[in-house]
């Protein structure tokens, strides 16, 4: 009865706060038009006045301890006199100063123990009409809770808590926007974007954040992007996905400006372990979840991939990777590859080559900065080389004169 009671007065304010907010989005909208008509129902109506009629009886309940020895007895009060008051005033005269307090203190837990279950069950006996509506009102409003409440009520707490969440990253500089949302036109961009998890894990370490941009026009679908290795590749990857699915649930998008594609799936292939009780190799699991992308995707769905092919030659990766490519072509959807293959960057008119980039004096030390810009590789391998000292320079100088 209690639940209940804090149910309806939670209902209650919460209409009344609506009723007070500007809300626009055609959600709050529809939601405080649901509110407001489930308060004017019959069904919340008479649940509220039951409750308050129940608590009114229960309010009135009365009744009397004797204890004596090991045995309690319960019986109705009968209007007898309350001498706590008197006591006190009689034995008042006798206080010297600060003494023990030797009066035993009731506990305050939420369950009752056996002796305080049999009371209760005693002073049910002296009012059964009361304690008869009581059972009556638990076993007809059990399921009390309206369900799109319920939804409502747990959905909320996410929200509120990535707002929380965010606005500790904002207060680091980094900004986040409300994106324009589309549900045809696949012309997608985010300015100074980034990954919400490891930005928020670099500013607990006061490390930077690195801001990337990107944007698809016109016919272009797929991004590629390459470059060297603990370049920032996958986290642009994860970025693309975080922010299109973050849009899609409503929230704001890490970003100064964003416009985002409102798809029906998305799917990833990022790099997993392999294991034993599949029975398959790394190339033959690709293949595997590939497929699999490919018999569900539909040309509004988004495929984020990272790395595949990478246990195989180069020319059967390249073989591979042209074939999956034509795929997704065909099916127009928007696409952000990872790759170690250059000629993907190329593949057609929906191709657009982004790289991870490199300070221009120091090839092995990464910007995290990706750019549209044609894939060459060619920091990638004088960094490869440069570190295992296979340059032209560092050979000669181990080969004896």
């Amino acid at each position: 009865m209690e639940a209940v009671e804090m149910y309806c007065d939670a209902v209650t304010c919460l209409v009344h706060d609506l009723s007070l907010v500007d809300v626009q989005s055609r959600g709050f909208l529809a939601f405080r038009e649901y509110m407001t008509d489930y308060t004017s129902s019959d069904r919340f109506t008479s649940l509220l006045a039951e409750t308050e009629k129940l608590k009114a009886e229960l309010s009135i309940v009365n009744y009397c301890l004797l204890i004596k020895g090991n045995s309690v007895r319960v019986r109705t009060y009968d209007s007898e006199s309350d001498y706590s008051a008197d006591i006190e005033e009689t034995f008042a005269k006798f206080k010297q100063g600060a003494i023990k307090d030797y009066r035993v203190k009731f506990r305050n837990w939420p369950d009752m123990d056996h002796v305080e279950a049999h009371i209760l069950g005693l002073v049910a006996k002296l009012y059964p009409d009361i304690f008869g509506h009581l059972d009556d009102y638990c076993a007809k409003n059990g399921k009390y809770l309206d369900e799109t409440l319920a939804i409502f009520d747990r959905e909320i707490q996410f929200y509120v808590a990535y707002l929380e969440y965010t606005a500790r990253i904002k207060r680091a500089g980094l900004k986040f926007c409300y994106p324009h949302i589309s549900t045809t036109g696949k012309e997608v961009y985010d300015y100074e974007g980034f990954d919400v998890a490891l930005a928020y894990k670099l500013m607990t370490e006061n490390s930077s954040v690195v801001c990337n941009d990107f944007y698809l026009k016109g016919r272009e679908r797929i991004a590629v992007v390459t470059g060297p290795n603990q370049g920032g590749k996958t986290t642009f990857a994860r970025t693309f996905g975080q922010l299109h699915y973050l849009a899609s649930i409503g929230c704001p998008v890490p970003g100064r400006e964003a416009q985002l594609f409102l798809f029906d799936w998305l799917f990833t292939h990022f790099e997993k372990e392999e294991t034993i009780t599949d029975l398959r190799g790394k190339l033959q699991d690709d293949l595997v979840r590939i497929h699999a992308i490919l018999h569900q995707a539909t040309s509004n769905s988004i495929v984020i991939l990272n790395e595949m092919f990478t246990s195989t030659t180069i020319n059967d990766a390249l073989f591979l990777s042209n074939k999956f490519m034509e795929q997704i072509h065909q099916l127009d959807v928007l696409c952000v590859w990872v790759t170690f293959i250059d000629e993907l960057a190329s593949f057609s008119e929906k191709t657009v080559s982004m790289v991870s980039t490199v300070v221009p004096d120091n090839p092995a030390m990464r910007t995290f900065k990706i750019v549209r810009r044609q894939a060459s590789g060619l920091a990638y391998a004088l960094a490869i080389a440069e570190k295992y000292r296979l340059t032209y320079d560092g050979v000669k100088e181990r080969i004896p004169s």
